[in-house]
């Protein structure tokens, strides 16, 4: 079974490929893995070598779900496919396994919003990929059920620290700057927190912060920062198990959406006043 996945480095991503090739191997399949390097014509590349490798099914976790030319790719792709945490708006008959990105994100604006935050940033991912999309859905759904008016903003971008930094000077720098921000994911926190730490501000009392993504720096660092979490190598197991089913049984194709869950942390206070 062909793996294409965007980054390897990202240990989220890591997780969800340990989960596959722990399940594909207890049957018998061996895991072949392409890396992307967030780059949209690898993904191409590499699923135009799983087929010359004769691969027996593939999954995919792609850069961008929009790339034309990797699109025409896999509707000419004669082998059962599983999405990993993507999707596609084509007629390509594909399942997909992803998580209730949007219901963490409401969750954790929600509770941004009870505490009192009334301006609130989103640094999220690219629009390319479902999360970043799902992740906005979640954070405009708490906004609009809020009774008090709430100020929402979201800087969209690559999923990497580089991002996350540009993106909260960018914020920081404004006249009236959010009082809590969300990160899209654990890549961006790492930008947002250069820039917090260098400015000498202070999480949450100065501003209040939310991570995707439950990794232990979310846990160690002081104070523990509060985190939309997902079961990243229950996800990758998942999406072997539909990618097996398939391959053994064909019939139609599934639509896994996987629970998240928001842990508050001392990261989310009430706002200062000015």
């Amino acid at each position: 079974v062909g793996f294409v996945l965007g980054d390897i480095s990202n240990p989220l991503l890591a997780k969800m490929v340990l989960g596959a090739e722990a399940e594909l191997r207890r049957h018998g399949y061996s895991l072949l893995l392409m890396n992307s390097q967030t780059d949209p014509q690898l993904d191409v590349h590499s699923v135009g070598f799983f087929q010359t490798r004769r691969v027996d099914a593939m999954l995919l976790s792609i850069v961008d779900e929009t790339h034309e030319p990797l699109l025409r790719a896999l509707a000419s792709v004669p082998v059962p496919m599983v999405l990993v945490d993507r999707e596609i708006d084509a007629d390509i008959e594909v399942s997909v396994v992803t998580a209730d990105h949007a219901g963490g994100m409401r969750d954790a604006v929600s509770h941004l919003i009870e505490l009192g935050h009334r301006n609130i940033a989103l640094v999220g991912g690219s629009r390319r990929t479902m999360p970043a999309r799902e992740r906005e859905l979640g954070l405009r759904g708490a906004v609009e059920a809020s009774t008090d008016p709430v100020e929402a903003d979201v800087l969209d971008g690559p999923f990497t620290p580089e991002h996350g930094a540009e993106a909260t000077a960018e914020l920081l720098e404004r006249s009236d700057p959010p009082t809590a921000i969300a990160c899209g994911s654990n890549q961006v926190l790492v930008g947002c927190l250069s820039v917090l730490n260098a400015r000498g501000i202070t999480v949450g009392r100065d501003i209040s912060l939310v991570t995707c993504d439950d990794v232990a720096a979310s846990e160690v660092y002081r104070p523990a920062i509060a985190s939309i979490s997902r079961d990243t190598l229950g996800m990758g197991r998942r999406a072997a198990e539909v990618l097996l089913r398939q391959m053994r049984e064909g019939g139609p194709v599934e639509r896994v959406i996987l629970p998240t869950a928001f842990t508050p942390r001392a990261s989310c206070a009430p706002p200062r006043q000015a």
